[in-house]
């Protein structure tokens, strides 16, 4: 199944959410103050965010204008028009290997199980990968993803509970030289209740990549739970102020009438949005197509 029949069957939700009422809302008569307000009220619903959603219909409402909007089809070629073009507007993200990555997110959004996601997306690529258990702090985090290692068939390197991350993270770049690894994927604790460990942990694995591989190409992916809608956006903020964020892996896409996150996501912090969840299986993870997902939101 490719990716935009795989998308288009994670947004139904969503889809049949926004759809619906902007149906209901067009059949109702004129492009009008009131239409726009309603339709601002139709995307804030579906997650995609007041100041955001409030900036697409200014701009619809302008279009609209100039371009004699009529018909249902009119208004929503435009809207997906206005949406493509500030998800063009961020640069998109090719990894380019030797690549070191570093998943950070609370826990609870699916960080370990998008990681064995990642180890058989890069595998299918033809990609040697190698696991770090980097989150020490919990006692089933290393347990977890060693299943995962098991089921995917990739090497993981991983100490006891309540070892040192950064020391882990050591012993990964040194396997990941010696092996000829392609994609090392990092592991990281989610404890934000705990944010000054947090950040010295993280910033003491920084120093670790960036002093043992300095020739890897390093990415830091923030993974967010499509069903916390705009407190995934909360999520971002707290990261920001311990790692520099590259990119979003979305998860759990399928399970929300609220995907509309990813505009304001994309909008509010012009971060690419790297992979999402589609679905349970192991191979459903997939890079993420801003034209089919606008496609298919509408």
């Amino acid at each position: 199944m490719g990716f935009f029949k795989k998308i288009g069957n994670a947004l139904k939700k969503t889809r049949e959410a926004l759809a619906r009422k902007i149906d209901a809302l067009l059949s109702h008569g004129e492009l009008d103050d009131d239409f726009f307000d309603d339709l601002t009220d139709i995307l804030i619903s579906c997650d995609i965010g007041v100041r955001t959603s409030m900036e697409i219909v200014d701009n619809l409402r302008i279009r609209a204008r100039k371009n004699k909007l009529r018909t249902t089809d009119d208004v929503k070629n435009e809207l997906k028009e206005i949406i493509k073009e500030d998800f063009a507007s961020v640069e998109n993200l090719d990894i380019e290997y030797p690549a070191i990555i570093t998943i950070v997110g609370v826990n609870g959004v699916g960080k370990t199980t998008t990681i064995g996601k990642l180890s058989k997306y890069f595998k299918n690529q033809k990609k040697e990968v190698t696991l770090v258990a980097g989150d020490t702090f919990r006692a089933a985090a290393s347990n977890q993803l060693n299943e995962w290692a098991e089921r995917t068939k990739t090497r993981i390197i991983k100490h006891s509970e309540g070892a040192d991350a950064a020391a882990v993270v050591f012993d990964g770049i040194t396997s990941a030289k010696a092996k000829g690894t392609d994609v090392l994927l990092v592991d990281t604790a989610g404890r934000l209740h705990t944010k000054t460990n947090l950040m010295e942990e993280l910033k003491k694995i920084d120093r670790v990549i960036n002093r043992e591989y300095p020739d890897a190409n390093k990415y830091t992916f923030i993974v967010l739970d499509a069903t916390t809608g705009q407190n995934a956006l909360n999520q971002i903020n707290a990261f920001n102020e311990f790692v520099d964020i590259d990119g979003i892996i979305l998860t759990k896409l399928d399970g929300t009438a609220k995907g509309g996150v990813v505009v304001a996501i994309q909008k509010e912090y012009q971060l690419p949005v790297a992979f999402v969840g589609v679905g349970e299986g192991v191979d459903d993870l997939e890079k993420f197509d801003y034209n089919d997902f606008i496609d298919n939101l509408f």
